[in-house]
């Protein structure tokens, strides 16, 4: 549990019980993602503490509810959606139950499930097939690139630069160059580089090193990319995929930036741009994500950094606050 700022601890709860329409859950694997990191440093306005952290699962099925259909059985390995909808809202009236105006995360606006047993309503339960349980866990931060590919209408024959290498910005990596797109991935991190290319990246640059308003003239041919899919919520990435995108290209937001950002909002105009948010996930996404891991194509162990148990939990985000780029995904093991 992230008691306050970092200050994080083991402590007891009860094993829950479930209701008619809930299945209970034994956790195998619970990943900490940036959302979780922030709530740490303190910097995270929608998390309520004290929290549990944790909504990137690998699980399996200890018990079933009675009106919880056949086909959730016993033993069955799963992963979770851990978002809720309202079902009133004009995102639910729209069918954008990703984006309800009252999403509760898990581990966010509500309690997380980093712990041993959870219950959870069926409806939230997703089957993972044959994956791995620890694979499991890095199906929900994959999917959230998949949904920001979706959000950018992607294409082949398209240039694609993706802002963050992250867990998130692999799986838009993933999913781009899946969609025929020409990829250019950045980040500040050289592995995170290396890896993005094994995973489809024809291109890529280190935003540290390298001039990077030069390296994509280069690579486009002097156009810039059509969707640049900024994935890291900073101040300086929000400008950069403002200035490398095309004119009429496509900008997708997924990271959240901590502190106000300053545009030359004369480009909006000019170039036309379309610019849009991308939140959370949809149940296609993470359907593709299963589809695409059962490929086997893809050199997942190298997404997990390490595992450690419940009482090094707290060691290994302090590893991570101070060391950020260096780490995919931390995986807690119960």
């Amino acid at each position: 549990m992230i008691q306050a700022p970092f200050k994080m601890g083991v402590t007891e709860i009860e094993k829950p019980e479930i209701k008619a329409d809930e299945v209970l859950v034994k956790l195998k694997y619970v990943g900490f993602c940036g959302s979780d990191l922030n709530t740490y440093r303190g910097r995270n306005p929608m998390a309520k503490m004290p929290v549990i952290p944790g909504h990137e699962v690998g699980a399996v099925i200890e018990e079933v509810g009675s009106d919880v259909p056949e086909e959730f059985t016993k033993g069955m390995v799963v992963t979770l959606n851990p978002y809720t909808n309202c079902g009133h809202c004009t995102s639910c009236r729209n069918n954008r139950f990703n984006a309800c105006q009252h999403n509760e995360t898990l581990g966010v606006q509500r309690q997380g499930v980093m712990c041993e047993y959870a219950a959870m309503p069926w409806t939230k339960i997703i089957p993972a097939g044959n994956i791995p349980v620890r694979s499991c866990a890095i199906i929900e931060p994959m999917s959230v690139g998949f949904h920001a590919v979706s959000r950018a209408q992607v294409v082949d024959d398209t240039f694609v630069m993706i802002l963050g290498c992250g867990m998130v910005g692999l799986g838009a990596v993933i999913r781009a160059a899946e969609r025929g797109a020409t990829v250019i991935a950045a980040d500040i991190d050289d592995e995170k580089l290396v890896i993005a290319k094994e995973v489809g990246a024809k291109y890529v640059i280190n935003t540290l090193t390298d001039d990077v308003h030069k390296r994509v003239q280069e690579i486009t041919g002097g156009n810039g990319a059509d969707v640049v899919i900024e994935a890291v919520g900073s101040p300086g990435t929000y400008v950069m995929a403002v200035d490398e995108v095309c004119f009429t290209g496509t900008v997708v937001c997924i990271g959240y930036a901590q502190s106000e950002v300053s545009f030359q909002t004369k480009l909006f105009v000019q170039k036309e741009l379309d610019i849009r948010g991308s939140r959370n996930a949809t149940p296609s996404d993470f359907r593709a994500v299963i589809n695409c891991i059962n490929t086997g194509k893809f050199p997942i162990d190298k997404f997990i950094s390490y595992v450690v148990k419940p009482e090094d939990a707290e060691n290994a985000m302090m590893e991570w606050n101070e060391t950020p780029g260096k780490i995919f995904r931390i995986l807690v093991e119960f």
